[in-house]
């Protein structure tokens, strides 16, 4: 948004605005009020608890997420469990901030990194193309990767509580790179620990709505709903009815557009969202994209998408 663009110009860096509330709040709410979207969702970054953690990064625009590698016993042992009031007070005011704010015309969603997906950033040192330095680690140090994922899922689970508590109403949970592993490696890497943090957050909420999203998840989804969240994030690649076939129509659904229809003609947004709208019957589905949107979509093209869902009757 142009709006957000002019704002990164006063402050310049993602954690000057991410790490101030007041800064935070005004992002978060620049989609809600544009858009009239259903949900407002906080602006930050799943590695925005790492500090509380011991575990310290940066984020440069364009090479994104840096900092130290963590790969040995001796590093894990220096992870501590984090007090989100002391590390992280600007959330909580910030989603504090936005339920004032949206005065109940809208669900103020919060999220969290899950273990393995931290992880990887952890190890690599940064972002990845093809995680080799995780995976390596998995296969020659696994005592030491589980470590990890351990004291991540008990910080995670605390942080999505703290999240909770401040005024998040639904919690998405990301597991973005999960993707990546092969089915045994994910069923002992990630399953075990996304479990852990979703049974924390259920154990003291069990009210409040989980959402799972993982890049790349078409071959997951079985996998997905049996971590015990609610509802899944379906990217493009599978149908709303094939989805259903497999998962059952009990579990929620998000998604499941591909961000590059947002590039077509509005009568082709209006075609393909229609076509999974009706697909999906009404029935436990949130309508969204099956990924991030793209930096350089048209803002009235994202605007045309949100009026067509909000028009649509079944």
């Amino acid at each position: 948004m142009q709006i957000y663009r002019d704002l990164c110009k006063v402050h310049k860096t993602f954690r000057s605005r991410s790490e101030n509330a007041d800064v935070a709040t005004e992002i978060s709410l620049q989609p809600w009020r544009a858009y009239g979207t259903d949900g407002c969702i906080l602006f930050s970054d799943i590695l925005t608890p790492f500090p509380g953690m011991g575990v310290e990064f940066d984020i440069t625009e364009k090479e994104g997420p840096k900092m130290s590698t963590w790969t040995t016993m001796a590093d894990v042992n220096k992870m501590k469990l984090m007090d989100p009031y002391k590390a992280t007070p600007f959330v909580a005011e910030a989603l504090k901030n936005l339920r004032r704010e949206v005065d109940g015309k809208a669900t103020v969603l919060g999220f969290v990194g899950l273990p393995y997906t931290l992880a990887t950033y952890m190890v690599e040192g940064g972002s990845s193309k093809e995680y080799k330095e995780i995976k390596s680690l998995g296969y020659q140090s696994p005592a030491v990767l589980h470590a990890m994922l351990d004291k991540l899922a008990d910080n995670i689970g605390d942080y999505a509580i703290f999240q909770i508590e401040n005024g998040a109403q639904v919690i998405q949970v990301f597991d973005s790179w999960a993707g990546n592993l092969s089915p045994l490696d994910y069923d002992i890497f990630a399953a075990p620990y996304q479990r852990k943090v979703i049974e924390k957050i259920k154990k003291a909420h069990p009210e409040v709505p989980t959402i799972m999203y993982i890049n790349k998840s078409g071959a997951l989804l079985e996998r997905m709903a049996a971590s015990g969240v609610d509802i899944i994030s379906l990217d493009w690649t599978v149908s709303i009815e094939e989805a259903r076939a497999r998962i059952g129509n009990k579990i929620g659904i998000q998604g499941n557009l591909d961000p590059m229809v947002l590039f077509a003609p509005k009568e082709v947004i209006k075609e393909r969202t229609e076509t999974i709208l009706k697909a999906a019957g009404g029935r436990n589905h949130v309508m969204n994209l099956g990924h991030g949107i793209d930096a350089v979509t048209k803002e009235e093209s994202a605007k045309f998408f949100v009026d067509t869902v909000q028009a649509y009757r079944y």
